[in-house]
């Protein structure tokens, strides 16, 4: 392994992709500390000492910004406008034939969505941004504490905290770029694995000081065994048998070759578990925003807050049934057995003892229905480890082996090491891995 890493180094190529991302990364990580202008950076951190920050989808953008969301700082509203914006385009292809068009025309065409979802970020980033100073104002951004986040509310200040937002969320997705285009990695993905990560030290001696050397013990055997599940599934696929006939081309004969359509357990990835994690948090803004000065808050709102808490029977069962629905609309949408039967056909391919045409796709259908339960109910158990975590051992909300986090963490490490793998192996015909 350490013989490997130093082949990296060894290699210029590699070498300088490496620096050039680990570069990207720290500059990343420094603007997560400098306050975004007009904010008592001071009063910012008193704040946090009293650690009554608001959950639900801050929380949750908080975990994607690194830390940057309650730092109130240039970067905080960190690599999310960019990944919803992404998703939205993506679920617009449904929606819209153009977008589908585009998606089938290529690279060029490809660009031409890549444009518009940097547009879509831009607003989007707007718009939280508006979203985070509106919060930071009131007060409600941490709620109960006394010192004003933003000591000079005039105008032309709050506009200039907007616009340094939208201008950081602009800078952080053009880091994710250049990481893509000249470094190692998805640099998207790479933001917010080094964001999540940076995360893992605080969580696990606020464990360690709160709960003891036992509890943390117990979470570090949990983690492992979270992680090692969900490598097997991650790498887990379900091979369709695919041959191709062969067909005269010229003089030349072409086909007659055996391959196979590989199918994920888990083709949504951590998608459903986002949609799922920022629906259920709804509940919780709308009890926050109807609560009166003297603490008082309507029977609906009492409900809410008793019956939609993430230690709730109630919660947990809507939380997987969610997880589940999205997972099958996600994968409905990402992988079109029709279209893929068209272009096997096409082509000449055929799955052994299943009729080109209709029959394949049906079959597809089949195949890809009977793997994606399995593979959303594997979701819906990683989405409910902090929760059972906080039940049985009293981890509370630091524990951070489970849900979004460890998915992403692992999946782009994965991704990563097959990267520089088969970089590698272009070199010196070895991998980074035996």
């Amino acid at each position: 392994m350490f013989s490997a890493i130093a082949r990296i180094f060894r290699t210029p190529d590699l070498r300088r992709k490496l620096l050039f991302t680990l570069g990207i990364i720290a500059i990343y990580r420094l603007g997560v500390f400098i306050p975004t202008p007009g904010v008592d950076y001071g009063n910012v951190q008193r704040c946090l000492a009293l650690g009554n920050t608001t959950g639900g989808v801050y929380e949750f953008v908080n975990l994607f910004s690194g830390g940057a969301l309650l730092q109130v700082s240039i970067f905080a509203m960190g690599i999310m406008p960019y990944i919803t914006a992404s998703i939205i385009v993506q679920l617009l292809r449904v929606v819209i034939p153009r977008f589908e068009e585009l998606h089938k025309e290529g690279s060029a065409g490809q660009s031409k969505l890549t444009q518009y979802t940097r547009y879509l970020t831009i607003a989007l980033g707007l718009l939280q941004a508006t979203t985070l100073v509106s919060l930071a104002r009131s007060g409600l951004l941490f709620s109960g504490c006394q010192f004003p986040v933003v000591p000079n509310d005039h105008l032309l200040v709050v506009l200039l905290m907007i616009l340094t937002l939208t201008a950081g969320t602009v800078v952080i997705m053009w880091m994710g770029e250049m990481i893509t285009e000249r470094g190692i990695g998805n640099g998207m993905s790479m933001l917010i694995f080094v964001s999540i990560a940076a995360g893992f030290p605080s969580s696990m001696g606020a464990i360690a000081s709160a709960q003891g050397w036992g509890v943390f013990t117990m979470v570090i055997a949990i983690g492992l065994l979270v992680i090692a599940g969900i490598v097997f599934v991650e790498q887990s696929q379900r091979r369709v048998p695919v041959q191709y006939a062969k067909r005269m081309v010229g003089r030349r004969t072409v086909g007659g070759s055996s391959t196979y359509i590989p199918i994920k357990v888990n083709m949504a990835g951590v998608i459903p578990v986002i949609f799922a994690s920022s629906i259920l948090a709804l509940p919780g803004m709308l009890v926050q925003f109807n609560v009166d000065a003297d603490g008082t808050q309507p029977g609906w709102a009492t409900w809410l807050s008793t019956y939609m808490s993430s230690s709730s029977p109630l919660y947990m069962a809507v939380y997987v049934l969610l997880v589940i629905g999205f997972t099958y609309f996600y994968v409905s949408i990402t992988f079109n057995p029709t279209e893929v039967a068209e272009n096997m056909k096409k082509y000449g391919g055929f799955i052994p003892g299943i009729r080109a045409g209709r029959p394949t796709a049906e079959y597809l259908q089949y195949v890809l229905s009977r793997i994606t339960f399995p593979g959303s109910l594997y979701l819906a158990v990683i989405a409910l480890t902090p929760l059972i975590a906080f039940v049985l051992i009293n981890a509370d909300q630091n524990f951070p082996f489970g849900g979004i986090s460890v998915l992403i963490m692992v999946g782009v490490g994965l991704e990563t090491v097959k990267q520089i793998n088969a970089q590698m192996q272009q070199r010196h015909y070895e991998g980074l891995l035996r």
